[in-house]
């Protein structure tokens, strides 16, 4: 099983793209709660380049109010991490599958629940 779901712009620049997801992911009921820009964290911690890489970290209110509701302690696996990532050729952009994620949890209702995250999240990252 992967354990996310990617999409590859062609041609395109990561601040472009940040946008686009950001939007893509607000049309499909996520904020975005934080970023993490690990290009700039590499360059100040380790003094190492490397290609442009965000990390934003998305909720949907409504469906991590359901997740918390029928597994109290599922926040240590919130909130939804999208990447932006700049390879040969474009941006890809990947997001966690809640799915894979929360297959170590014994809890056939969670299950389903983050099988509708990951599909709000799949129609997100298609819309980029």
């Amino acid at each position: 099983m992967t354990y996310t779901i990617n999409r590859m712009i062609l041609d395109a620049k990561i601040d472009d793209v940040d946008a686009r997801a950001r939007k893509a992911l607000a049309d499909h009921g996520f904020g975005v709660l934080s970023e993490i820009d690990v290009k700039a964290t590499m360059k100040k911690k380790r003094d190492v380049q490397m290609p442009g890489y965000r990390i934003l970290s998305a909720c949907n209110p409504k469906m991590a109010w359901q997740a918390i509701g029928i597994e109290p302690r599922v926040g240590a696996m919130l909130p939804c991490n999208v990447i932006l990532r700049e390879v040969e050729g474009g941006v890809e952009v990947g997001a966690i599958d809640p799915v894979a994620s929360t297959q170590a949890i014994e809890n056939a209702e969670l299950h389903a629940a983050a099988g509708q995250v990951r599909d709000l999240l799949a129609e997100a990252v298609a819309a980029v």
